[in-house]
């Protein structure tokens, strides 16, 4: 097995902030591997040297396999409003002869239906669709993804899990979420304290040895000290020595010092957060509607929400969730029907957009200018400055400008800022985008005892499973549906319902076609005339539509439909396709009863 990737002695820092330092490893063809460590520890900055978007420090080199192509996803996107999503995914094509009818299908599964449409007008779920789309549609031989599923919809999500798992490419990618991981990658890096550790395995097996490997680091740290004691009071003893040995012996006592110094201390985000006394009363919804235009997002919506439930709001991107969320927090006003809200209810509200962090300001003014003083509960209070240790930002950062912190500290800011405010009432709108897997173990935790009401946007499957009693689903149109059970559940009724679907249309065809009489001595009966004429006719179809795909596939690889012909053409290969399948699946059907 070849290597497709050597990085060697490499290194980065940014002033006395020490990233990682002089690491080396190599991924070998077919390895699909997860980078993970804390945020702001360098991982985005580590995949930018790898795809060649930053330079390490000092010697240090990377080297791909010549001749293999690679795609980098970065984890935001900033293309040219004016650019449209055809000249973004062809411009990922690179020099790649890529036929048009394979570009409509990957923007199909990705459902991007209009490939015309100005990237100015994308949404951020849209945005990352097509992206994603640019990378995939070289199919490269290894590809780099920084935080593939942010901003995806279930459905997208489980297009790409799927199309990796079953792809020969070879991956590198950073994600925090735990299904795609577990599904996908055999293997994790860890970055952690500027040093590499590699872990055959997935997630899973990657938190028990990680759990081992820090215990016997310790345990050796603590065998240090103890020999460190015996070797101290023989310095003391022999200050003068000169001998060989002696000489041996005091660079050993020094290098042992070193050693028994060194102690891995795991800082974890701890979550003290106070609530303000919930009353029964909290959001009752009577008929709530709400329009954009002539479209409705919600319809005719009542609700009378309880202490304590735990609900997550699922659909596909652009249905309303976060507009639902606005409306519940006061931000908009419904078209029709009331919200009548408790007068005990604190809402904490964390956007998917978050806030505008004043990116001058530090850490510590941010936290200030909210409170000086912030309740943890059971009476308790603590300093700013002490809240802000909780949340993994030590004194050496509270003097930091916010705009140089990371992605994923920013959004831990942004968390810190919401529930400083006592909320009873926890609004989170994709609260798991760019939190590092440890933060979000704590954020798990801390929302599973959370004893007030809280609703929740997510397109982390294990995230939701983990805290939601049950779901809104958003099915479009402004029509919802209240599921009870687990989103997990609720993935497994919907291909339950399809795959009943399937079995009622094959039991239809069946009646539509009776079987012939069969003598008893038969093991296999004929087919009948009716079916005899059918699998004929089929014969001349599949012909015909074989035909018909040829010719599509000819006009889309030509270059010179208008954009009229190319979607109507595009949506046609589609339709021509599924035919093809349905009718092959009956043919071989039939064929079967008269072989």
């Amino acid at each position: 097995m070849s290597s497709y990737l050597e990085v060697n002695d490499v290194s980065k820092s940014y002033g006395p902030r020490v990233l990682f330092d002089h690491i080396s490893f190599h991924i070998d063809e077919g390895d699909k591997i997860a980078l993970v460590a804390p945020n702001g520890t360098g991982k985005t900055s580590l995949l930018s040297i790898i795809a060649g978007r930053d330079s390490s420090d000092g010697d240090g080199s990377v080297h791909f396999l010549r001749d293999i192509t690679v795609a980098f996803l970065e984890q935001d996107q900033h293309y040219d409003p004016d650019r449209t999503i055809s000249e973004i995914v062809m411009e990922g094509a690179g020099d790649q002869a890529v036929p048009e009818y394979e570009v409509a299908s990957v923007l199909s599964r990705l459902k991007l239906d209009d490939p015309f449409r100005k990237a100015g007008t994308l949404s951020g779920g849209e945005a990352k669709r097509t992206a994603i789309a640019a990378v995939l549609i070289r199919k490269p031989d290894f590809l780099v993804l920084d935080e593939p599923t942010n901003h995806l919809d279930v459905d997208s999500i489980e297009f790409l899990e799927d199309y990796l798992t079953r792809s020969r490419c070879t991956l590198l990618m950073v994600t925090h979420d735990r299904y795609f991981l577990d599904r996908v990658c055999n293997q994790i890096l860890e970055l952690d304290g500027g040093k590499l550790y590699r872990y055959q395995g997935n997630y899973s097996y990657f938190l028990e040895k990680r759990q081992e490997r820090i215990a016997n680091f310790n345990a050796a740290t603590d065998r240090a000290r103890n020999l460190l004691r015996t070797e101290l009071d023989w310095m003391r003893r022999m200050p003068c020595a000169r001998g060989t040995k002696a000489k041996y012996r005091i660079d050993a006592f020094h290098e042992l010092k070193d050693r028994a110094g060194q102690r891995i201390e795991e800082r974890q985000m701890e979550i003290r957060a106070g609530m303000t006394r919930l009353g029964r009363k909290i959001i009752n919804c009577r008929g709530v509607g709400y329009r954009w235009g002539d479209f409705p997002v919600l319809e005719d919506f009542t609700y009378n929400f309880a202490p304590g439930e735990k609900i997550a709001v699922v659909g596909p991107n652009g249905v309303g969730k976060s507009t639902f969320l606005d409306l519940l927090a006061g931000v908009l006003e419904p078209s029709a029907g009331e919200i009548d809200r408790g007068e005990t209810l604190r809402i904490g509200y964390y956007r998917q957009e978050g806030i505008r962090l004043d990116g001058n300001k530090t850490v510590f003014e941010t936290v200030s200018e909210i409170a000086d003083v912030v309740s943890i509960g059971k009476g308790e209070t603590v300093s700013a400055m002490t809240f802000l240790n909780y949340f993994l930002f030590p004194p050496s950062m509270h003097r930091n400008r916010v705009a140089l912190l990371s992605g994923g500290e920013r959004r831990r800011l942004y968390l810190l800022t919401v529930l400083m405010r006592s909320p009873n009432f926890l609004i989170l709108d994709e609260p798991t985008n760019d939190l590092d897997l440890m933060t979000l173990n704590v954020l798990e935790e801390y929302l599973a005892g959370f004893t007030g009401s809280l609703l929740i946007v997510s397109h982390d499957r294990f995230f939701v499973d983990k805290l939601a009693d049950h779901l809104f689903i958003f099915e479009g149109g402004g029509r919802v549906k209240d599921f009870v059970g687990s989103y997990s559940g609720y993935r497994q009724y919907l291909k339950d319902r399809e795959e009943e679907r399937r079995a009622a249309s094959r039991e239809a065809r069946r009646e539509s076609s009776p079987a012939a009489p069969v003598d008893k001595g038969e093991r296999k009966r004929r087919l009948s005339y009716k079916e005899k004429m059918e699998k004929e006719q089929l014969e001349k179809d599949l012909a015909a539509l074989e035909e018909e795909k040829k010719a599509l596939e000819e006009r889309l690889s030509s270059g010179s439909l208008s954009p009229d012909q190319l979607t109507a053409d595009s949506i046609r290969i589609g339709e021509v396709t599924r035919l093809l399948d349905e009718k092959e699946l009956r043919w071989l059907e039939l064929d079967e009863i008269g072989s």
